[in-house]
């Protein structure tokens, strides 16, 4: 299978960098309370670093604000996942706990302040790419069953004309969700070169830490960039 990173995000988003992880027979589970501490650790950390009033301001979170920008989506109206999840933490909330793998994979974004999707490749058929969308794309809304059609021209993460993320890094479908029972998972993780490039490194380690150590199973790892914008995985 593929994976491709259009060069139209490049040439919106030069310093845009995409950190792959394709890991195959995990064992995830129920959240345990070791699990749910390490997540409200993490929360605790981003209150203590980051005020509210001063969140968009924030070097991380400007990054993709400016990025989502620059792809010609509204960052207030579509927010990024780092926003969006640091936003619901830093006003005094938590992020809900839903199963093993998801939950300590928000710590690690929420920890690194690095874009992390995960996706089911049970419910994947297709070739995936970041792209711009065309007449024909379909989305699957969280929680629906009904497919709901995209205009041509939005950047989006697809399987073939299956949507997996609308506006780039904002709303994942319910096709490729995680669940207890999944074991094969596409991570995506979206950032930047520069000083952010350490953070997204780390988030990349920290993601193959867990599968090593927490949820067993291969995997194989790849950065996208520029120069390199496809990549081939087993």
């Amino acid at each position: 299978m593929k994976y491709t990173v259009d060069s139209w995000v490049f040439e919106h988003i030069p310093n845009v960098r995409f950190g792959i992880i394709v890991a195959k027979g995990l064992k995830n589970s129920p959240t345990t309370d070791e699990d749910s501490a390490l997540l409200n650790e993490k929360e605790t950390m981003l209150r203590q670093r980051i005020p509210s009033d001063q969140l968009k301001q924030h070097p991380d979170v400007a990054l993709y604000r400016e990025a989502l920008q620059s792809a010609g989506i509204n960052p207030n109206k579509f927010m990024n996942s780092v926003e969006a999840m640091s936003k619901r933490i830093v006003k005094g909330g938590s992020l809900p706990r839903i199963n093993a793998l998801v939950d300590l994979c928000n710590a690690v974004a929420i920890g690194e302040m690095v874009s992390l999707g995960a996706h089911d490749l049970r419910d994947i058929d297709s070739d995936l790419a970041v792209r711009l969308s065309e007449e024909g794309d379909c989305f699957l809304p969280f929680g629906e069953t009904t497919f709901e059609t995209v205009k041509p021209g939005e950047l989006v993460f697809t399987s073939g004309n299956k949507i997996q993320t609308r506006q780039w890094l904002w709303r994942q479908s319910e096709l490729g969700k995680i669940t207890e029972t999944s074991t094969d998972i596409f991570f995506q993780l979206v950032g930047f070169e520069g000083d952010h490039y350490e953070q997204l490194t780390n988030a990349m380690d920290a993601v193959i830490a867990l599968i090593e150590r927490r949820f067993g199973g291969d995997y194989q790892r790849f950065m996208l960039d520029e120069d390199h914008p496809s990549i081939e995985f087993d």
